[in-house]
Parts: C-alpha cells; structure tokens; sequence
C-alpha cells in the first residue's frame, strides 16, 4: 500500500510505504498501531551532505562577535534576506533577516537574527526535545576554559565523562549551549 501525506494511514498490521520525492519511507504497525520497524531506503543520505547549523538570535552583532572573537570561528559570509519568497520559505508572515555564516574545521555555523516582528519563542533547555547545542572541539579544553573571559557563563568547568570524553557547557550570548569537547 502506498500513501501519501495528508492521506489516511493504512489499517492496523498493513506495510505502509510513504513516498516523497527520491525518498521512500517503510513501516510496519503492530496490532495496536504503534510502528515496531522502520527503514529509510538509502536514497536519502546519497545526495545528502551537512552544510551548517542554525541559530536564531536578537542581536547578530553580539552574537557575532562572541563566536568570532572568543570561540575564535571565521566569519565566512554576511547577508540579509527578506521578501515573498524567503517569507514562504521560512513560515513565517513578512520575514526579513540578517544572516552570518562562521566556519571552524569545516563546520558552518549560521546566526540568524529575523527583524524583531518576525520573532518566534526562545529556544527550550538541554533537556528539551528539539535541538539543544552546538558542539566544537578543541585541542586541549583545560587551557580553553581557562582562557575564557570570565563573563562568558559556563554550565561547568571541564569533566570527564564515564564514556571518557573530557566536555564542558557554556552559553554564547543569546543563551545558546555550546559544548566544548576535547578532541
């Protein structure tokens, strides 16, 4: 049986085969209805490739300058976007927003700040279903913690961990998590 979004679900203990586009998605229900297996096909990841990690924040420029200047990331682009099209894009009514991207190693991290009527919620906690942090590594962390401005606030100072990864928590401007892990 094959369905597609916005119809029903097949009857309790049928195959089900979601289809999008060169995406394929197969579940088997038990009884009850609940999903026992699940199978992306390996299309998905075959064209796929990380790019960044978004963050939302209120004030680019200070947001900016703590990863630039205390994290020590390049800024590798500027940009501002707004209009139809960008509205449609990212859901929401008459958005505009100015966009810098940072690079480390390879990771590109985006900071985001949407003009101040087009703002959502703050971000949930750790804990909280959702994306919770952004993780970067270091050489040596007892040197990176001890090197951080002290008004920078820390969850904690560096710990090894029981999986024996030495990790910290701090919080960038805005109140994002970043985890700092010894590499």
């Amino acid at each position: 049986m094959v369905i597609r979004l916005g119809e029903p679900a097949a009857p309790l203990g049928e195959e089900v085969t979601r289809e999008w586009t060169a995406v394929t998605w197969d579940a088997a229900r038990s009884a009850d209805g609940s999903v026992f297996s699940s199978r992306w096909d390996d299309r998905l990841m075959t064209n796929c490739s990380a790019h960044h990690v978004g963050l939302t924040v209120s004030d680019l420029e200070e947001t900016l300058a703590f990863y630039r200047d205390t994290l020590g990331l390049t800024v590798v682009d500027r940009f501002g976007v707004g209009g139809e099209a960008f509205s449609e894009a990212v859901g929401v009514e008459d958005a505009s927003a100015d966009f810098a991207h940072l690079e480390a190693d390879g990771v590109r991290i985006e900071l985001v700040e949407y003009e101040p009527e087009a703002r959502g919620s703050p971000a949930a906690g750790l804990n909280q279903p959702g994306a919770s942090h952004v993780g970067l590594s270091v050489d040596d962390l007892e040197t990176f913690a001890a090197d951080l401005p002290d008004d920078v606030p820390t969850i904690s100072g560096p710990r090894t961990t029981e999986s024996g990864t030495t990790i910290m928590f701090l919080r960038d401007p805005e109140g994002n998590l970043i985890e700092i892990l010894e590499a």
